[in-house]
C-alpha cells in the first residue's frame, strides 16, 4: 500500500509543470524528439544525484546552510533566466525541426547538460527530495527500499518526459503546433524566466 501511495506521489510530482517540463518541451519542439529525450535523461540523472546525497544526509546540511543554499539558489535562478531569455530572443525559423535526430547546432550532450543543470541547480528540487526522504519515507524504512524509491523517482520522470517528447513530436501534433511553435517558444521562455525569478525569491523556510 505504501509503495502505491509513494508511486502516485512521485507521478504527481513529475507531471506538475515546472522548469524541467519547460526545458524538455522547448527542446523537443525546437530541435527534435531525441533532444527532448536526452534532456529528460539529464533531468533523471540529476534526480539520482540529488537522491544520492539525500540518502547520505547532505541535503539537510545544504538546506540549513544559508551560504550554500543562497549560492545554489542564485546560480540556479540565473541559469533558468538565461535559458528563458534565449527562448524569448529566439528568431522565427522558416524550417520547423522535428527530425529523429538533433540538429547539428544542438547535440545530445548539450540537451543532456541542459536537463541536468536545470534540475541540479534548482533548490526546489533539493527541498523536494529532502522532504521526500524525511517526511514521506518513514525513518525506519530499510536503505535498500530508499534506494529503490530514489531510482523510481528518476525512472518515472524519465518515462513521463520521454512520453511528452514523443507526443510533442508526433506528426499529428506537429501539424497542429507548427504554426504556433515560435509563440510557444516565447511562452516557454517567459515561463523559465518566471521560474528563475521565483527561485531567486525562494527562502529556506
Amino acid at each position: 500500500m505504501e509503495l502505491i501511495a509513494i508511486t502516485l506521489f512521485i507521478i504527481l510530482a513529475a507531471i506538475s509543470p515546472g522548469p524541467d517540463f519547460a526545458i524538455v518541451t522547448k527542446n523537443a519542439l525546437c530541435y527534435s524528439r531525441r533532444a527532448g529525450i536526452f534532456t529528460a535523461a539529464g533531468v533523471s540523472f540529476s534526480l539520482i544525484f540529488h537522491a544520492s546525497y539525500c540518502l547520505l544526509g547532505l541535503a539537510l546540511v545544504i538546506s540549513k546552510s544559508l551560504l550554500l543554499f543562497s549560492v545554489i539558489k542564485y546560480i540556479g535562478a540565473g541559469y533558468l533566466i538565461y535559458l528563458g531569455v534565449k527562448g524569448l530572443l529566439a528568431k522565427r525559423s522558416k524550417q520547423i525541426h522535428y527530425a529523429a535526430t538533433p540538429t547539428k547546432s544542438f547535440s545530445h550532450t548539450r540537451a543532456f547538460t541542459q536537463g541536468f543543470l536545470c534540475n541540479a541547480l534548482n533548490p526546489k528540487a533539493i527541498l523536494f527530495l529532502l522532504a521526500f526522504f524525511t517526511l514521506i519515507i518513514k525513518p525506519n524504512t530499510p536503505i535498500h527500499w530508499q534506494i529503490i524509491y530514489a531510482l523510481e523517482i528518476a525512472i518515472i520522470h524519465m518515462i513521463w518526459f520521454s512520453l511528452l517528447s514523443i507526443f510533442l513530436t508526433h506528426k499529428m501534433v506537429q501539424s497542429k503546433l507548427s504554426k504556433l511553435q515560435h509563440a510557444i517558444t516565447k511562452v516557454l521562455g517567459g515561463f523559465l524566466v518566471a521560474c528563475g525569478i521565483r527561485v531567486a525569491l525562494l527562502t529556506q523556510e
